[in-house]
């Protein structure tokens, strides 16, 4: 009889209590909505597999206008932590990276202005749709990563 238990039910049973109570606002882009929906169906199930709810999602139009959403739920008392989701795919001019780092550092002024995870679930730049379709996970990762920041930063 193993008296040790499972890694993985181990990893999976202490993870689940990190994300009990944590309440997640989502900001998911509309622009490549085939790939985004896959990410946010993802994001969803592995915040509720952590034990966490998924409180609003809200849809934007594009990466670009993620930040005056996140904005909106980061004011809310009722919501810890955001989770930005979005797939930005190279075109032929130089957008992609444009687009994704002044969302980035946007969305990251945001979590310091109002003390608040802002976690970042978005593929690209420099990819194609293949890629984007190999990086769906980047939500799972930005929902884990959200809900580590509200434990540890209730910890402070």
């Amino acid at each position: 009889m193993d008296l040790l238990p499972n890694a993985r039910s181990l990893k999976a049973t202490s993870l689940a209590v990190l994300g009990a109570m944590a309440k997640l606002g989502f900001v998911v882009s509309e622009f490549n909505r085939d790939i985004t929906y896959q990410m946010e169906l993802l994001g969803k199930e592995h915040a509720a597999f952590l034990g966490a709810e998924v409180a609003y999602v809200f849809y934007v139009p594009g990466v670009y206008d993620m930040p005056i959403a996140a904005r909106s739920l980061l004011r809310r008392d009722d919501v810890d932590a955001v989770v930005a989701i979005g797939c930005v795919i190279q075109g032929e001019t130089a957008h992609d990276e444009v687009v994704v780092q002044h969302a980035a550092r946007k969305l990251m002024d945001l979590s310091l202005e109002h003390d608040k995870p802002v976690t970042l679930g978005i593929s690209g730049p420099r990819m194609s749709r293949a890629d984007a379709h190999r990086r769906v996970d980047y939500a799972k990762r930005a929902v884990e990563a959200a809900i580590k920041l509200i434990k540890r930063l209730e910890g402070i």
